[in-house]
């Protein structure tokens, strides 16, 4: 009997280990804090994928959209506070009437109390503030294909970086070489789709910081995914981590907006076609989607989903409704191609034995 009460008694304290909320669900090395209250169910692989590419097309519409209004408000910041602002009303509607969202609110200061995720994860929406201004000062000048292709190649590279550490709630994912070449082949067909602006005789360096921007602010959006992402499984839905990326990231583009302002003078006023505010909402989709799909599909295959329809979108926007000045070379048509054919390769299985840095 001492015997059977001992194995009981060890059973009870491998269920109560098991069902603490404080326990990881799979082991990791290293990472954010388990989440609590409600798992989300895993989305199946290709069904993911396909949502990543929907999600992927609202970028370049978004980008058409901010970049008009840059131009429309002779302001490219001012096209970002717009932007961010329609989506951030957005959100607090949706925020305010769903149910499930209004939860999500009340777990964001026992969130942040018990420190169930890094308290920055909460400026995530920095990255995205970071992304749209991006857009409004850049699209115009280079187009919205150049402008995707340019933010491929951060996005592919920081998205490797990002599943290697965990930082998304999928936890490490290995580094294999099939990757890798995907990377790599992702960077020349960046450089190839370039190749026309330089070759047309303009000034490289008046190119150089327009696609600067969109190369940096694609390297962070990985980072900001797996943000999102973690902090969408412990909030237990991804409409507050889009409203808190909303909120944050209005937050730094109305200051920078306000010392713009300053220093240089306001823009032009507002205009009345309602389509100039569609922005904001695209991206509240984009940022969504993405959350939910990180910890089915991890960082990387989240974001070569969406790379998938960023391409897709651009190019046809490029193609049906050319912005005035916009120009579609065989080369970028040809480097979008290639950078499709890198997102193929980046996602084929591999054997163990081609890990380059195996999961720990």
């Amino acid at each position: 009997m001492p015997q059977d009460e001992a194995l009981t008694g060890s059973r009870k304290k491998k269920t109560r280990m098991t069902q603490s909320p404080t326990s990881p669900a799979t082991p990791q090395a290293s990472g954010p804090a388990a989440p609590t209250g409600h798992h989300p169910v895993r989305i199946p692989a290709p069904l993911g994928l396909l949502l990543a590419v929907v999600a992927g097309l609202a970028i370049p519409v978004q980008g058409r959209i901010n970049g008009a209004l840059g131009v429309r408000l002779a302001d490219g910041l001012a096209a970002a506070v717009v932007s961010f602002s329609s989506g951030l009303v957005l959100m607090i509607l949706i925020s305010l009437i769903l149910p499930r969202a209004r939860a999500g609110l009340r777990q964001v200061v026992p969130a942040v109390r018990e420190r169930r995720f890094p308290r920055w994860f909460l400026f995530a929406g920095g990255i995205g503030a970071f992304f749209v201004m991006s857009q409004g000062v850049t699209v115009s000048l280079i187009g919205i294909a150049l402008f995707t292709v340019a933010t491929v190649t951060g996005q592919t590279v920081s998205g490797l970086w990002a599943d290697r550490l965990g930082l998304g709630p999928a936890g490490r994912k290995s580094v294999s070489r099939m990757r890798v070449i995907g990377a790599v082949l992702t960077i020349a067909a960046v450089l190839w789709a370039v190749s026309p602006r330089f070759s047309a005789g303009a000034d490289p360096l008046n190119l150089l910081l327009p696609v600067l921007l969109p190369l940096a602010a694609g390297f962070l959006m990985s980072f900001q995914q797996a943000m999102n992402g973690t902090q969408a499984v412990h909030l237990g839905t991804p409409v507050t981590a889009t409203l808190i990326n909303f909120i944050s990231g209005s937050l730094v583009l109305w200051i920078a907006w306000l010392v713009k302002v300053l220093i240089a003078g306001a823009g032009n006023a507002l205009p009345g076609e309602w389509w100039y505010y569609l922005g904001g909402p695209m991206g509240a989709i984009f940022i969504g989607v993405g959350a939910v799909l990180t910890r089915s599909l991890g960082v990387l295959l989240t974001g070569l989903g969406m790379i998938a329809g960023q391409l897709l979108g651009s190019l046809a926007l490029d193609l049906l409704f050319p912005a005035p000045g916009t120009t579609v070379a065989v080369a970028t048509v040809l480097g979008t191609i290639l950078t499709l054919g890198s997102i193929v390769v980046a996602t084929l299985p591999w054997p163990r034995r081609a890990l380059l840095f195996p999961r720990r």
